[in-house]
């Protein structure tokens, strides 16, 4: 095993936190869970597979994600940051143990690739794979961004490499619980893109480029999304995705993907900034007012006790 702790944020994972403690086993038994209150058996879960369980209740992901970091018991040289509904492939876990030892002080970062998979069907294409991901650093040097969507992990120093092999993102539960999460990742999204436009607080991201890391090229792309038309930007983003990125090739299944998750999705995150406009206006200020009455969301701070 590798000097390494892994961060798991859970909340009712019963269904995946096994399946994504025992990939990790093959790698470190040093795996550290911070749980927002889980009403199913997720906390015995993850203590019968030997993981140390914290409870903490939840205020945002990066919030919570941040409690982990200063709170891991385990004093290792690197951190891995892991979803419950995520494993990791039997090859990135040889990957980990013959390769983490051998990098150079000056790499603090490393980059693993995202594989997705819905409805047992790996979405390889419409740009989905590989999307890469900083998912391990070493211990001192990372912290996550408070954001309102598309959180990622920020370091102080150093320089990254990428790693060859797999993360699986592979949710077990059904498409009712989906669109409940995406309709409530939504909000959140608005937000984001509303703070592109108006700045409602100035908290330091990622520097936008094209050109960048993967986070960089996310934040490049969305300042360039959020400037175009309300419901005509869900069209061309889906039209590139599905036909220019060849996500017709991922059959029925991928349709379905492809469909609610770069038109569905995205449309309604359109229809939801239509209604704060038609509710709010367009002064940032009424904006800031309409979210706090309606969300009890104080737009100037990401960081905040309240469920969307």
């Amino acid at each position: 095993m590798v000097d390494l702790s892994v961060i798991i944020l859970t909340h009712n994972e019963s269904r995946h936190i096994g399946r994504c403690i025992q990939s990790l086993l093959q790698v470190t038994d040093k795996i550290f869970i911070v749980d927002s209150f889980s009403t199913d058996d997720t906390v015995a879960i993850a203590e019968s597979f030997g993981a140390t369980v914290v409870q903490n209740p939840w205020v945002s992901y990066a919030f919570q994600f941040n409690f982990g970091i200063r709170n891991n018991p385990f004093k290792t040289e690197w951190l891995m940051r892991m979803d419950a509904d995520e494993y990791i492939t039997a090859e990135l876990a040889h990957e980990l143990n013959t390769s983490l030892r051998s990098f150079q002080e000056d790499i603090s970062g490393l980059y693993i690739k995202r594989r997705v998979i819905f409805m047992e069907k790996w979405i390889r294409r419409g740009g989905y794979y590989p999307i890469w991901l900083l998912r391990v650093w070493r211990s001192g040097l990372g912290i996550c961004e408070e954001l309102w969507m598309d959180e990622h992990i920020k370091l102080s120093s150093g320089t990254t490499a990428q790693l060859q092999h797999d993360i699986v993102d592979h949710n077990l539960n059904n498409l009712t619980w989906w669109t409940q999460k995406h309709n409530n990742y939504a909000i959140r999204e608005v937000i984001d893109l509303l703070n592109i436009k108006y700045n409602f607080d100035s908290k330091e991201t990622v520097k936008p480029s094209f050109w960048g890391s993967q986070e960089q090229r996310t934040r490049f792309l969305k300042i360039k999304y959020a400037s175009m038309p309300l419901f005509t930007r869900p069209f061309i983003y889906f039209i590139f995705r599905y036909f220019f990125k060849l996500g017709f090739l991922d059959g029925t299944k991928g349709l379905m993907w492809h469909v609610l998750q770069g038109f569905w999705y995205r449309f309604l995150v359109d229809a939801k900034i239509y209604e704060v406009y038609h509710r709010a206006g367009r002064d940032k200020e009424a904006i800031i007012s309409h979210f706090r009455t309606e969300y009890g969301k104080d737009l100037r701070n990401p960081n905040q006790s309240v469920r969307i």
